[in-house]
């Protein structure tokens, strides 16, 4: 029987912290590891428009490492395209997913709606990149899997989910190639150790290849106390009666950051002041969190088992757009927590068009701030944001806070990396910028370890021999033709360079 040879290609996630897509290909199975969508620039957003160099319908199942858009917001379009096999996630991962691609898809409608309202596409008429049928056939695929229970996930392929600390359900994946024995991990987006909420992140296990993700690979985080952190930037804002607007992920961010501002509060760091968690899909995401409170899910210091809820009486949770429009009338001191965190759309825009003109008022960053954000544009100096079709001043207080991020920072990366029994043979860099790639593959080559940074759609094998991979010429064939019922018809994108 002949033996086959394993290959990666590495189909987003590759030089950018956004569209995370791995594809592993042992010569019987294919597996697509995430399969986010691209976020940010628009020169990536329009990557997601572009045909997939594999054919949807050769893929065997998709694993996903956990439940953030740029993770499995391409599912509903793999899914529009062909796809209809399994997708694996942890059950935490599996009710998030159902929040965020559902919420994805209807922005995507309401965005080609406003094009063809406004007529500034030159497609008539413009089509969503996918919609909510597309994210309900997507979601039809999830398959929940507990930590730690080993999965067939395809032909000769053997997988495991393990807690990686991120956020609700977040995991990274172990995989194992039957044939050879070469075991990878993917690390997803891999959490801090000692925060609030969310569990410590498992250990890295024996591997020879590891897929590491490099979002911070050149910045440490402030190591004092977070609730420290969070009290020193906004006290003085409510001190002198501002309002302090927190730009913050639906998923994960809103719910620690709220957890955090109570204990502050608590602690008599801030005065006790009204929090507006002013977001649908936040709200909904708290919903889910508290189902989880009490069980190795979350924290065990969070809250007593059988809690309903995480957040006490004071913080109003907010749905409708009546509800949010009434804030507009509420004067200060008191805090609003909105989406979207990196101020690319929602509700957060709204309120930033009202407060941020007036000086006594607080805009804090929570979150890293990818390239081609408003978020970003603010952490390099600009003062003026365009929105709504003109320039908003923002002459209101500002402060960033790194500490509050999800992700481990390069510190937390190497150690986690050397595991118990140091650093594996084979590393791939994916899910940073430039500068944070190069120094982490710095930090972590030595005489017994060879670092990739792999670029987009960058295909390597497998020499077993040696153990290590080598770069193949040109991408993965297309796969084996399989049968699939014809989908609906593709969308024309209406979000292009013309």
């Amino acid at each position: 029987m002949q033996r086959m040879t394993l290959s990666l290609e590495f189909d987003g996630g590759a030089g950018t912290v956004t569209g995370s897509r791995f594809l592993l290909d042992n010569g019987t199975a294919r597996v697509l590891v995430d399969c986010g969508m691209f976020q940010g620039l628009k020169e990536l957003r329009l990557r997601n428009w572009a045909p997939p160099p594999f054919d949807p319908r050769s893929i065997d199942a998709v694993i996903l490492t956990h439940a953030h858009l740029d993770h499995t917001g391409y599912l509903p379009r793999l899914a529009r395209l062909g796809f209809h096999g399994p997708v694996y996630c942890t059950p935490g991962a599996a009710d998030l997913t159902r929040i965020v691609l559902l919420d994805a898809a209807h922005l995507q409608e309401e965005d080609a709606d406003r094009a063809n309202r406004k007529q500034y596409s030159k497609h008539h008429p413009a089509l969503p990149l996918f919609d909510h049928r597309d994210a309900e056939r997507a979601l039809k695929l999830l398959k929940p899997v507990e930590f730690g229970a080993p999965l067939a996930a395809a032909a000769g392929l053997e997988a495991r989910f393990h807690r990686s600390g991120h956020i609700l359900g977040s995991a990274f994946v172990e995989l194992t190639a039957a044939s050879s024995g070469h075991r990878l991990v993917f690390s997803g987006d891999l959490g801090r150790a000692k925060m609030p909420l969310h569990p410590d992140p498992e250990p890295l296990p024996p591997c020879d290849t590891l897929v590491l993700e490099a979002t911070y690979g050149n910045r440490t985080h402030d190591p004092r106390p977070l609730v420290h952190q969070l009290a020193h930037a906004i006290r003085p804002a409510l001190e002198r009666g501002g309002i302090v607007l927190i730009p913050a992920f639906a998923v994960a961010r809103a719910q620690l950051v709220t957890w955090l501002l109570r204990e502050a509060m608590d602690a008599h760091e801030l005065p006790r002041v009204p929090i507006h968690v002013d977001s649908p899909m936040a709200t909904e995401v708290t919903a889910v969190y508290g189902k989880y409170v009490g069980t190795p899910e979350l924290d065990a210091e969070t809250a007593p088992a059988g809690a309903h809820s995480l957040f006490p009486r004071d913080v109003h949770l907010h749905r409708t757009v009546e509800e949010s429009k009434a804030l507009n009338t509420l004067a200060g001191p008191r805090i609003i927590i909105a989406a979207s965190g990196m101020l690319t759309g929602g509700r957060v825009l709204h309120h930033l068009e009202r407060l941020g003109p007036e000086p006594a008022n607080l805009l804090l960053l929570a979150g890293y701030q990818a390239a081609g954000t408003r978020g970003r544009a603010l952490l390099a100096g600009s003062r003026y944001i365009r929105m709504h079709g003109h320039d908003i001043p923002v002459r209101c207080d500002f402060a960033s806070i790194d500490g509050l991020s999800a992700h481990a920072d390069a510190d937390e990366l190497v150690r986690w990396a050397a595991g118990s029994g140091g650093t594996p043979r084979n590393v791939f860099l994916v899910h940073g910028e430039d500068e944070g790639l190069s120094a982490l593959a710095g930090r972590l080559r030595r005489p017994h370890t060879t670092v990739h940074v792999p670029r987009q759609r960058q295909r390597f094998i497998l020499e077993e021999a040696s153990g290590r991979w080598r770069e193949a010429s040109g991408h993965a064939h297309a796969g084996p033709p399989r049968p699939s019922p014809r989908g609906p018809e593709l969308g024309r994108r209406w979000d292009n360079p013309a």
